[in-house]
Formats: structure tokens, C-alpha cells, sequence
């Protein structure tokens, strides 16, 4: 069965736009990766009892294995701007640019139940 990676990303105050902006013109290398299943960007509810204020990227692969071959991508990489010191083009020629995030923290679930509504 499938399993789920969430990111918990804190971000400072103000900079949800910057970051939603940036996963909206990410290079979407991930889509196409062999073993992806789904992602969702999930914004915090503002005024809710919970007082959670990270975003979660949630990621669905079909094994543990998809997922550590895409971390271990040049693909991934390239999407998250690393592999090149900040100021500096990476190989593409593409500026570096400096992280929106202040942490993160990765969560691994195995998927237990899965249900999709059907039409």
C-alpha cells in the first residue's frame, strides 16, 4: 500500500503568499515521477482553536522506495534550489533563491484505508 510524506514547513509571518507562489510555478518534476500518487499544499486555517500556523505539503507515493529515489533526484534538486550556493546560477543557469522556509519537519505514514468518492 501507498505511503504519505507530510512537510511542515514553518514560515514567517506574512510569507504564505510567497510560498504558495512558489509551489504554484514550481517546475512540476514530481508529477512525472516514477511512483508519485498525489500532492496537496495545505494552508493553515486562520482563527481556528488548533493555533497551527505551518503549511503542510502532503505527498502520496506507491512505496517508500518512489519516495527516497525522488529524493535522491536530480529532479528534486533542482525543484527545491539546492545543489548551489545562494547568489549563484545552478547549471541551468537559473538564479539560486533564497528559502521562504525558517523549518520543516517530515512526517511518513503508511496509507492504511484509501477511499475515494466515485461519480
Amino acid at each position: 500500500m501507498s505511503v504519505v510524506k507530510i512537510n511542515a514547513i514553518t514560515i514567517p509571518e506574512g510569507m504564505g503568499p510567497q510560498l504558495e507562489g512558489r509551489f504554484a510555478g514550481r517546475a512540476k518534476m514530481v508529477e512525472a515521477f516514477d511512483g508519485f500518487e498525489d500532492f496537496q499544499l495545505l494552508r493553515p486555517t486562520p482563527g481556528q482553536e488548533s493555533g497551527e500556523d505551518r503549511y503542510f505539503v502532503y505527498t502520496r507515493w506507491a512505496t517508500e522506495a518512489h519516495f527516497q529515489a525522488w529524493m535522491d533526484s536530480q529532479d528534486f534538486a533542482k525543484g527545491h534550489g539546492t545543489g548551489h550556493a545562494e547568489g549563484n546560477a545552478n547549471a541551468d543557469g537559473e538564479q539560486a533563491r533564497k528559502p521562504v522556509a525558517q523549518g520543516a519537519e517530515l512526517m511518513s505514514f503508511d496509507v492504511v484505508e484509501h477511499v475515494i468518492k466515485s461519480t
